[in-house]
């Protein structure tokens, strides 16, 4: 090879350039998709902010035509629905993709827990102390 041919090969081998955002552009496969799933959390987290202030504009609405609209126009929707939406809508507004990151956080914190053998302590409708004949609480008597 000539000396020209391996100083470029060299330089676009190792080309490495800082775009704004913090994000790295490097010609291999890692940074590639390194910036693929940045690009996929930004644009897919304001999606989830958009769709959650389209769900607290449209709780809105239906709240004030629930409160306006008497017994005929207020039949459509319930009043969980209703509170559903705004504070679901709210929450993605403000959270975004932060928000559904640290539920997903939480859900593989509980599966790890419970493929290493721990343990998830379930407390029984009853007073454990009562014998009335709960099933499942030991100690009490069977009918």
């Amino acid at each position: 090879m000539n000396r020209i041919y391996e100083t470029a090969t060299l330089t676009l081998v190792h080309a490495e350039a800082t775009l704004p955002g913090g994000v790295t552009a490097a010609w291999d496969i890692k940074n590639l998709l390194t910036n693929a799933k940045t690009w996929i959390q930004t644009v897919g987290g304001l999606l989830l902010m958009l769709l959650g202030v389209a769900g607290l504009i449209w709780g809105g609405v239906l709240l004030i035509r629930k409160l306006w609209g008497g017994k005929q126009n207020g039949q459509g929707h319930g009043w969980g629905e209703i509170l559903l939406l705004i504070i679901v809508g709210g929450a993605l507004g403000t959270g975004g993709w932060t928000l559904i990151s640290a539920v997903g956080s939480g859900g593989q914190t509980t599966i790890e827990q419970l493929g290493n053998g721990g343990t998830i302590i379930v407390q029984p409708w009853g007073d454990p102390s009562s014998t009335t004949g709960n099933p499942g609480v030991s100690g009490s008597p069977a009918r």
